[in-house]
């Protein structure tokens, strides 16, 4: 069964009869944030994109492999198991569908939503859950543009990446660290923005919308920017150090 089929019988679904724990649950929507991005899912890329150690890493991931959410092979590559799978899309959907509705119903801004989500995602009644879905009628991503119905996943390519003069249309930001939503908010990008690059150098680029107002960012904040562009770079899947970053990261 391919990747989006499994991914959409599982939304559907719902999560499995098993519990995981919080914490369990953070880890496999950081192993679905991967698996969804098309990274290498291993112990090494999970440290990267959680800021933690590499012992602290392992240790979660033995537990995860004892509760079977995930499999590792000799080389040490992580795979979904079927309960795995269906936990993290379970967990992964509700976020972002909190997301959504507290930026259009709440009306948090969409800069703040990501932390307020993960605080709330771990103990919501599927009563409640139901009452959002109904509540955002036909949205169908998150406010950074993730799809809410996980397996819907438009393909693109980074911002970094396209020419002076292309034709941009916004996609998703990939990385929704709080301080790095602060820093587009302020720029002025948001996904479904449609414009023209119109400057670009080796560090930092301007994004020319179509009622003129314009963005500019750094190149290693635009790598964190997934857009369809005309003409459009190779596709290209961004490293995890790339897409995690801090205030001190976000210079050249």
């Amino acid at each position: 069964m391919d990747r989006t089929r499994r991914a959409r019988l599982a939304y559907h679904g719902g999560v499995s009869s098993d519990v995981a724990t919080v914490a369990e649950e953070e880890y496999l929507q950081t192993l679905f944030w991967l698996w969804e991005a098309g990274l290498p899912m291993t112990g090494a890329n999970v440290a990267k994109a959680m800021r933690l150690s590499p012992p602290t890493v392992s240790e979660m991931l033995k537990r995860l492999e004892r509760d079977s959410y995930i499999t590792r092979d000799a080389s040490k590559t992580i795979a979904f198991t079927e309960s795995g799978l269906e936990h993290a899309t379970g967990i992964v959907s509700r976020h972002r569908l909190i997301e959504r509705y507290l930026t259009d119903v709440v009306g948090v801004p969409w800069d703040d939503v990501h932390e307020e989500a993960e605080s709330l995602e771990h103990g919501m009644s599927e009563r409640f859950e139901a009452y959002m879905r109904r509540a955002i009628g036909d949205a169908k991503t998150c406010p950074h543009g993730h799809p809410i119905e996980v397996g819907t996943r438009l393909p693109g390519v980074p911002l970094a990446d396209v020419e002076i003069g292309a034709s941009v249309k916004i996609l998703r930001f990939e990385n929704e660290a709080e301080d790095l939503l602060h820093y587009l908010m302020g720029s002025g990008l948001r996904p479904e923005l449609e414009g023209t690059l119109t400057e670009k150098n080796e560090y930092d680029l301007v994004f020319e919308a179509a009622d003129g107002t314009a963005s500019k960012v750094t190149s290693s904040v635009a790598a964190t920017v997934t857009v369809v562009a005309d003409p459009s770079p190779p596709e290209r899947v961004a490293l995890p150090e790339s897409l995690v970053l801090g205030k001190d990261r976000y210079g050249r």
